[in-house]
This record gives C-alpha cells, sequence and structure tokens, in this order.
C-alpha cells in the first residue's frame, strides 16, 4: 500500500536537504507514488537519479534569499501539498557534540543554531503561505528526541539539543498562527530514530543493528505518520512509531 494514499492524488510534494540520506530516500520514493503528480527536490547539490516528474532546485539553508527564490519558483506552479525539511547537523569535520559544558564554543553553538533552527523557521517563513487552502496539506520538519527537555536526562550534546529544541518551539508556536490562516494546513515536528546516515555514523556502535533505521526504511516511516496526520494533529511533536513525545 502507498505510504501517503491517504493525502489524495495530484500531489505537489517538496524536500529540503534532498540530497541527504533520508532526503534521497524519500525523493524516491515520491517519485515512485503514482498520487504524486510533481515532486521539488531542494538542494546545495543537485540529487541523482532524479525523474521526469522531479524539478531540482539550487537552494542554500543559511540564505534567505535562495529560500525565498525556491519558494517562489514552486509557487508559480501551484499549491505545495507536502513540505518536508530533511536537513540537520550534529557534527562536521570541525568536531563531535559537546560531552561537557567546558566543551562549548560560540563558533559551534551559532553553526548549529543556524543550520537546525534559524534555516528551517525561514522555510517555514517562506513556504507555509504556499500550502494549499483548499484540502489538507502538511509541513514537517525532522527534529530528535533529544531536542525533548522533558525527556532529557542524559546532558550533553548541549549546542544540539538546544538547537532542536528551538525548533520545536518555533514549529510549535508557527502552527498556532498557521491554524488562523490555513485551518486546514497540518505542521509538525518528527523524530525519525536513528538512521543510518552520516549523522549518526559515530554513535551507531553503542547501539544495536535492530535500532537503526536504513535511510528508505526512515522516509517510509515518515510518510506513513504524515498520511495520518488530521488537522488536531498540528503543533505535535511525533516519533518515528507514531508516539508523541513531550516537549
Amino acid at each position: 500500500m502507498s505510504p501517503i494514499a491517504a493525502l489524495g492524488t495530484g500531489l505537489s510534494v517538496a524536500v529540503f536537504g534532498a540530497n541527504g540520506g533520508i532526503g534521497r530516500a524519500l525523493i524516491g520514493i515520491l517519485q515512485a507514488e503514482d498520487s504524486v503528480e510533481r515532486v521539488y527536490a531542494l538542494s546545495r547539490v543537485r540529487p541523482d537519479n532524479l525523474s521526469g516528474k522531479t524539478t531540482s532546485i539550487a537552494f542554500d539553508l543559511l540564505d534567505e534569499k535562495s529560500i525565498s527564490d525556491a519558494a517562489a519558483v514552486i509557487a508559480a506552479q501551484g499549491p505545495l501539498h507536502l513540505a518536508i525539511i530533511a536537513t540537520g547537523l550534529l557534527h562536521d569535520d570541525s568536531g563531535g557534540p559537546e560531552k561537557r559544558g567546558q566543551d562549548l564554543s560560540e563558533a559551534n553553538m551559532q553553526r548549529l543554531f543556524a543550520i537546525n533552527t534559524i534555516g528551517p523557521t525561514l522555510i517555514a517563513k517562506h513556504v507555509l503561505p504556499i500550502l494549499d487552502r483548499d484540502r489538507q496539506s502538511v509541513f514537517a520538519a525532522l527534529s530528535a528526541r533529544v531536542g525533548s527537555i522533558s525527556d532529557n536526562r542524559l546532558g550533553g550534546w548541549h549546542s544540539y539539543r538546544a538547537s532542536k529544541a528551538a525548533l520545536n518551539m518555533m514549529l510549535r508556536t508557527l502552527s498556532v498562527e498557521l491554524a488562523y490562516r490555513n485551518p486546514r494546513a497540518v505542521c509538525v515536528a518528527l523524530h525519525p530514530g536513528t538512521v543510518d546516515t552520516p549523522l549518526s555514523k559515530p554513535f551507531q556502535s553503542s547501539l544495536s543493528s535492530t535500532g537503526i533505521f536504513s535511510p528508505h526504511q526512515a522516509a517510509t516511516n515518515l510518510l506513513g505518520i504524515i498520511a495520518g496526520l488530521s488537522a488536531e494533529d498540528t503543533g505535535s511533536f511525533i516519533a518515528w512509531d507514531g508516539q508523541p513525545i513531550s516537549y
């Protein structure tokens, strides 16, 4: 059965971060869906293996003009029914997540907040207004369970936790405004679980293989959750298995 059958037909969908592990998997699934009419793959580098129904749009998460320009390209073709932000940063060549407060640095905090909070929020600024108003539409951004304040019992990963918690707050706040402007639209934060991508690779040794999803399985899980959403779910923070996560 199609993972997004409940969303209807003639769908226009956009994936921001289309060249990442989960993003590429989402594009692959969506391209193969008969119910999807148009796919927009947004990334700095054009993904491989795009089908004829997919338009590649270059954008930079750290450049608001490129985000607004990308949204304008999409809007010119009609309203969106589904937008997924599959971007995020936990670590890079400059270092891994902090283990102690003494490891905090201004530069690392600024970079993680720019990528994990500010960029996705600016995407929402320009994309929420182009969601379809005549049928249910969904705006979903990938967050992380470690961004839950009430669930934080281990500490560490200070900047990543804080940037994802801030993203959750922004999505929740935007969902309240969206409910007035587009009552049929849904805005949610989704936790994909631990996925076999470069983001999680250094931390997989402490997990069993059964606790790690392939990008394809993670994408399928996420689309299944999205397909089951209703307007009452807007503002929620939901895990890969459909269970709510406390903020």
